[in-house]
């Protein structure tokens, strides 16, 4: 508001402003509203994977890609001057770092809330960053299920985080809806998946003018006592699970142990959709094999093809 009344003055009075105002001020006139940051889109381990000798991860070791980040969403309201974190990977850092520079209006490093999914290490493991050996967080709210919270509370290191307060955790249940502020809600779903030691979800994000549906891990859509072609068609954005685009990259291991949707089968599932519908879909949570990482890829242009999207690091939506 400041910057666009800065520009009709300059106007008013015959000042032209120069280039770098200018350019400051339609950046600021821009973020308003809510935004969706898309702040990584591995799986847990990323990309380059430890100890991987394959070809996906040929020379990666040496020039690390600076986009292949573990998955996160970053969410900002800039009505209200807050922000919000969905996972705590262990790319945390520099996550956070993206997360603020989005957030024009805000010069605090940590979040006003983290979302979590599930406690698979790609999901949670930040959260040690938020301790005394790190940044020494002060009370960082932490949205967890309750057998996620029920963990953190009794199991080291993270209950050392509870206990000196770097995070304050916030239980919800299935179904919850957490209010953010006036028209900004999110929904936890719970999802059939690994669950060792905590549950696992998704969530629904509800902006003032668009919803957001968030799975970033389940085991297979059938196992889902929902239905993932009508969550799409109530959602406008679809960030969901491509761990794998399909077989071939899990050849020698047990599929029943790391049940993933392939991303072939989520096309298919997916097929008789609308365009519209279809152009919801961005996957996301890929394995460090798999072919969706490439740009430019074969597997890249088939789903693009066909209607669908690759999520992409830094990339950025209006809610």
């Amino acid at each position: 508001m400041i910057y666009r009344l800065l520009i009709i003055l300059l106007f008013l009075f015959g000042c032209s402003p120069n280039k770098e105002s200018t350019n400051k001020a339609n950046q600021i006139l821009k973020n308003e509203g809510v935004k969706l940051i898309v702040l990584g889109t591995t799986q847990d381990a990323g990309s380059p994977h430890i100890g991987c000798t394959k070809k996906c991860c040929e020379g990666l070791f040496e020039n690390p890609p600076q986009d292949r980040k573990v998955v996160s969403l970053g969410l900002i309201d800039y009505r209200n001057k807050s922000k919000y974190l969905f996972e705590a990977s262990p790319d945390i850092a520099s996550q956070l770092k993206v997360l603020k520079s989005f957030a024009l209006f805000n010069h605090k490093e940590m979040p006003d809330g983290i979302f979590l999914t599930h406690a698979h290490i790609g999901h949670y493991l930040g959260l040690a960053y938020l301790g005394k050996e790190a940044i020494s967080a002060a009370e960082v709210p932490v949205y967890t299920m309750p057998k996620l919270d029920d963990f953190l509370r009794t199991n080291g290191p993270w209950s050392q985080l509870v206990n000196d307060q770097n995070i304050y955790l916030k239980s919800i249940k299935e179904n919850d809806t957490i209010q953010l502020g006036e028209g900004l809600k999110v929904l936890a779903l719970k999802v059939p998946h690994r669950d060792e030691y905590s549950e696992t979800v998704g969530y629904k994000i509800f902006g003032p003018n668009k919803t957001v549906l968030f799975i970033p891990d389940i085991d297979k859509w059938a196992k889902w006592e929902l239905d993932i072609v009508e969550e799409i068609k109530q959602v406008d954005l679809a960030f969901l699970d491509a761990t794998f685009y399909d077989a071939a990259e899990i050849k020698g291991r047990d599929i029943s142990l790391i049940p993933h949707p392939f991303v072939v089968e989520s096309m298919d599932l997916f097929q008789d959709l609308s365009k519209v519908e279809k152009a919801k879909v961005y996957f996301i949570h890929f394995n460090h094999t798999n072919p969706l990482l490439k740009n430019g890829s074969k597997a890249q242009k088939k789903v693009t093809a066909n209607g669908f999207n690759v999520a992409q690091y830094k990339q950025e939506f209006a809610l």
